[in-house]
């Protein structure tokens, strides 16, 4: 008999929520926390990472702690790798959102804003989770561990803005969660990267002119834009991020799944699921990663090897219109 109680709960798991503090991040990290979990929040401002864990623990009734950092240089990836570690034995989520854009006419454009956005959006996401690996280890021997990526549509598509290091930028995000996973996934950490469209956030109001301001603004007019007619929510993204940090079991292997033949993830040379879900969304089948320990011949742990067909979902995010 199958039991649903606990279906997409997260409840009692630790994460970390890079980029916390506003924006998307803030809506993952709010999200998880109405869920249950313990949330650690992440930003370069101190004071806004303060302000922004203590509000939501007040409003959730949950824990959310700040610990603030430059995640753009080896150092700070450093010391935010070691404070969690002195507060967690674990790490059973991480979300690598913390972000930086810059605009620029194309002959204009400085190396400054290159290399900005580089150092914060593609070198801080691989060396904070290079130096996560002890705790996210650690939570993957009970059940897997779960790393999201935030990437962009503008990592999939071209964009209308002058932010030419922010789309090269996602795109890397997006090949390096593939790398990772390919890596990582005969350990037990599974990888997913998430790719908004227009959500409300400082970062969109900066560039559609709207100063920064999120409030009292005129989102339907950027909404309008968008295939679904409006921006998203803090709904819409957390939803999708709990969906995909959750356990969920709705097939093992490709055989039950009614589109198996879209399937061309491989551990080995055996073709098989490779998560603890199998779930036909948006494009194509959406399975990835391994969740449970496979055995190759001999009792040894089947590993993913480098090379491999294996790859993580990107999740291409546009919110469905609303209903009346």
């Amino acid at each position: 008999m199958s039991d649903f109680t606990n279906l997409f709960s997260i409840e009692g798991k630790v994460a970390l929520v890079t980029g916390g503090s506003r924006g998307i991040g803030e809506m993952i990290a709010a999200g998880f926390l109405a869920k249950g979990a313990k949330v650690y929040i992440s930003s370069r401002k101190a004071d806004a990472c303060e302000e922004t864990a203590q509000r939501l623990s007040q409003k959730y009734g949950a824990t959310c702690v700040a610990l603030p950092a430059d995640l753009s240089t080896v150092a700070g990836c450093d010391s935010l790798a070691q404070r969690l570690s002195e507060a967690e034995e674990k790490l059973d989520i991480l979300v690598n959102n913390a972000g930086a854009s810059w605009g620029a006419p194309l002959g204009e454009f400085p190396e400054q804003g290159w290399d900005k956005v580089m150092d914060t959006n593609v070198k801080g996401v691989f060396f904070l989770t290079q130096r996560l690996l002890p705790l996210l280890r650690a939570a993957a021997r009970e059940t897997p561990a779960r790393v999201i990526n935030i990437g962009s549509i503008d990592g999939l598509k071209s964009s209308q803005f002058d932010a030419f290091s922010y789309g090269a930028s996602k795109a890397a995000v997006h090949h390096l969660t593939r790398f990772l996973a390919t890596h990582l996934t005969g350990e037990r950490i599974l990888f997913n990267a998430i790719a908004p469209g227009p959500f409300p956030t400082w970062m969109l109001s900066t560039g559609v002119g709207f100063g920064g301001e999120t409030e009292d603004v005129d989102w339907d007019s950027v909404g309008k834009g968008n295939p679904s007619g409006r921006v998203g929510t803090a709904e819409d993204v957390a939803g999708l991020a709990i969906f995909v940090v959750a356990r969920r079991r709705i097939c093992r292997r490709t055989d039950h799944c009614p589109r198996r033949r879209h399937c061309r993830h491989r551990i080995g040379r055996r073709r098989k699921a490779t998560d603890d879900r199998c779930w036909a969304l948006l494009r194509g089948c959406a399975a990835a990663n391994a969740s449970e320990e496979r055995r190759a011949p001999g009792g040894r742990p089947a590993t993913v090897r480098p090379g491999s067909r294996l790859h993580a979902p990107i999740w291409r995010f546009r919110p469905l219109p609303r209903r009346n």
